[in-house]
């Protein structure tokens, strides 16, 4: 069985320890969130302890509280508190930070030459399915007009991180995001192709935010299986069971 420590407790980690504690393989330890605010599991209910992030840049503390894996849905600070137990401690990593900076992306990345990380913006299993059919529909034609769609609840300021990725991963330029914020909406993205003759929509919804606790415990099962360290993405992960499906076929 492994043990999770999850960073973040809003409402993307709740969700995400929801999943976690339903899973009769893994064990929830421990829950680290930035207020600080700490609590001891009650006496008639199973949630684990909740402690301050500081927490973790305390090698003492860990001693005490050991894991073998820390999922992260905070905020693109945090990782500089734990980063360095993840490297010392080897910990398995799985972020799913959708605004790092360069700088914060660059530390992530160090922090696979000792452990096995993956990092990305958007960690369900379907968007990043979304990715990979979009790339293969744009391979085959290229010279489609292709636009990208995303919607968010009404409180969400920035444009998704997961929409700038297909973007990236599309070659087309921010311009080509298209934006609403509404309220009742989890999440929605679109890639649109526009042919002379003819239109294709891939499309994902979220309709739950325990979609990223699913796709956060395949990417810690798939990271799991590695026997070294290394940095990765969803796509990489997901790319490498597909080979090895094809392969078995």
């Amino acid at each position: 069985m492994l043990k999770i420590g999850l960073i973040g407790y809003g409402k993307a980690g709740q969700a995400v320890a929801n999943v976690l504690q339903a899973d009769p393989e893994l064990e929830l330890a421990w829950i680290a969130r930035r207020t600080g605010q700490e609590s001891a599991p009650r006496a008639d209910a199973p949630p684990p302890p909740i402690v301050g992030i500081d927490r973790l840049a305390d090698p003492d503390w860990l001693d005490r509280h050991p894991v073998d894996a820390l999922i992260d849905f905070s905020s693109p600070a945090a990782v500089h508190r734990y980063g360095e137990a993840v490297r010392r401690r080897r910990l398995m990593l799985v972020s799913g930070i959708s605004a790092y900076s360069d700088t914060d992306l660059a530390y992530v990345r160090s922090l696979g030459e000792d452990a096995r990380v993956m990092s990305s913006p958007n960690i369900t299993l379907g968007i990043n399915f979304l990715i990979l059919g979009a790339r293969l529909l744009r391979e085959i034609a290229p010279h489609a007009d292709v636009a990208v769609i995303e919607e968010h609840f009404r409180d969400k300021p920035e444009v998704s991180g997961t929409a700038r990725k297909i973007a990236e991963s599309l070659d087309i330029k921010d311009d080509d995001i298209r934006s609403l914020r509404l309220g009742g909406i989890v999440g929605h993205h679109e890639v649109v192709f526009g042919f002379p003759y003819q239109t294709v929509r891939l499309v994902h919804d979220s309709i739950r935010r325990e979609a990223f606790g699913t796709g956060a415990v395949f990417a810690l099962r798939e990271l799991a299986k590695r026997t070294g360290p290394g940095y990765y993405s969803f796509e990489d992960l997901l790319v490498q069971r597909l080979r090895s499906q094809l392969l078995a076929a």
